[in-house]
């Protein structure tokens, strides 16, 4: 099996020269890693196309949802749809170990505004960690417009931080792209999305922005990435 452990950047330009176009992609990863593939989606717009595209490889595909508990109305108003519209897809609500009122109780009030890292890493991070014990591999929405960060994705990464090939099918795709897959296909999304908010993290940290970028994720703050992202 093609694992972390086995990485050989030789062998993965080959997987991705064999299969080279995103639902090749998907497929390949559900036939390749079986049942220890997860999906961990935002329900962002990428999220929501790319549920669409892996209920059509696997209905049963298991899908973690990273609930800081810190979320929009809007956001937890679109799971309970996608789970009415997929009621086979594994729809998982992965917690933190910590309670807001346990965390503020350790790391004082509003630990988002006085260390936006630690708030992810608590309560993003160490959830995704957990939830990726026994896996070999999981899927990311990441697209390299998205931002300069992500320009140099591949479909096939070996994820450092969490001893995991990351697998990202849509690196190619641009918003238009993701929104004409959205509308042709009728599917269900994030309200927010039609407020000026194309990136929708926790309410505290997203702020609606005029253009289709990231910059409305901790807005003044000089934080970029919630770092499930970043190396190491």
């Amino acid at each position: 099996m093609f694992s972390y452990e086995t990485w050989d950047d030789e062998t993965a330009k080959e997987l991705m020269d064999e299969h080279k176009d995103y639902y090749d992609i998907l497929k390949w990863a559900y036939q390749h890693y079986k049942d220890k593939i997860v999906y961990s989606c935002s329900f962002g717009a990428e999220g929501i196309v790319l549920i669409d595209l892996i209920s059509k490889i696997n209905k049963h595909a298991r899908i973690i949802f990273l609930d800081t508990e810190l979320h929009f109305d809007e956001t937890y108003d679109l799971i309970e749809k996608i789970k009415i519209k997929y009621p086979n897809l594994q729809i998982e609500m992965a917690k933190p170990d910590l309670s807001l009122k346990e965390q503020a109780r350790r790391h004082g009030k509003e630990l988002w505004i006085s260390d936006p890292n630690r708030c992810c890493h608590l309560r993003k991070i160490e959830p995704l960690r957990e939830q990726l014990t026994g896996m070999k591999a999981w899927i990311s929405g990441l697209r390299r417009e998205q931002s300069p960060t992500r320009k140099d994705v591949m479909y096939l990464n070996k994820d450092e931080k969490f001893k995991v090939i990351k697998i990202c099918p849509l690196i190619h795709w641009t918003w238009d792209d993701v929104w004409n897959y959205i509308k042709l296909n009728d599917l269900p999304y994030n309200e927010l999305h039609d407020k000026n908010y194309p990136s929708i993290g926790c309410r505290m940290c997203t702020l609606p922005v005029t253009d289709n970028s990231r910059g409305g994720r901790w807005a003044s703050t000089g934080k970029t990435e919630c770092g499930l992202h970043i190396s190491g």
